[in-house]
């Protein structure tokens, strides 16, 4: 599933790309992506709207028409989208006035379309915790006072953090050296400190590298992400870490599969 780092990377393509831009046409072969309000609605609903900004909550795109009006693309697992000719396989195409295309790509029809006059009150995003951008560290530490969930799930919980997934979840808990089966509420003030600065870096990496391609995930152009030759655990079991040398160990946490050094993290 497209991270953070995946979606934020798709929104700064697009804002290059795309803000100005007017549709003329909306086209959808298989509009099953689309959940409001009708595949008809939506196509009308669009066509002659000009694309405002790119703005991103969590891993939400949300393309801004107008003041009250909003095109929310939520990835999901297979989503993408595909700049700046027409593809066969688009799900969705939205066309625009200089003869462009925004291909909206799904191979397992698992990502959602809506078009609504505002995006914040979706009980999706209404449920969401705080953009780990624009948390404070000491905030983070107070977050996870109490905590018992175990560190690894509970960073992955969107409610309590947005838009970490299983990938940079893992590449965190590795550069702070800590065990994914802890209990947030045992991290101590210095640790849940290495925490919050390692999720950031992490995150960071993974715009600066556009992202991992690990399964399905492509940038506006096609092209493959950069992050997944990085990583240091993720993916990466039985192979020797890259600090001891011993061999990383994956396991099943909260369903999850989970790669990380015995030795290195505590």
């Amino acid at each position: 599933m497209p991270e953070l780092p995946e979606v934020e990377t798709i929104r700064r393509d697009l804002t290059k790309k795309i803000v100005g831009k007017k549709i003329t046409a909306v086209i959808a072969p298989d509009p099953r992506v689309i959940k409001e309000p009708s595949a008809a609605a939506f196509a009308k609903g669009l066509k002659g709207e000009t694309i405002q900004a790119i703005l991103r909550r969590a891993k939400l795109l949300i393309v801004q028409l107008k003041a009250d009006k909003f095109l929310i693309i939520h990835l999901r697992l297979t989503g993408w989208l595909l700049y700046p000719e027409p593809d066969p396989k688009a799900r969705v195409v939205f066309k625009f006035g200089d003869g462009t295309c925004l291909n909206y790509m799904d191979s397992r029809l698992l990502g959602e379309l809506r078009l609504r006059k505002t995006w914040q009150d979706l009980k999706f995003v209404q449920e969401l915790g705080p953009e780990p951008f624009d948390l404070k560290a000491q905030e983070f530490c107070r977050m996870l006072e109490g905590k018992t969930t175990k560190i690894k799930p509970l960073l992955l919980d969107q409610t309590f953090i947005a838009g970490i997934g299983n990938i940079y979840a893992q590449e965190a808990l590795f550069a702070a050296g800590i065990d994914p089966h802890r209990p947030g509420l045992s991290l101590k003030n210095a640790e849940c400190l290495k925490l919050h600065q390692a999720i950031v870096d992490v995150l960071r990496a993974g715009i600066k590298n556009r992202g991992s391609s690990i399964d399905d995930y492509r940038d506006t152009s096609g092209a493959a992400g950069g992050m997944e030759k990085l990583l240091k655990v993720y993916g990466r079991q039985g192979q020797a870490c890259v600090v001891c040398k011993k061999p990383l160990k994956k396991i099943q946490l909260a369903g999850r599969g989970t790669c990380f050094c015995v030795a290195c993290q505590k």
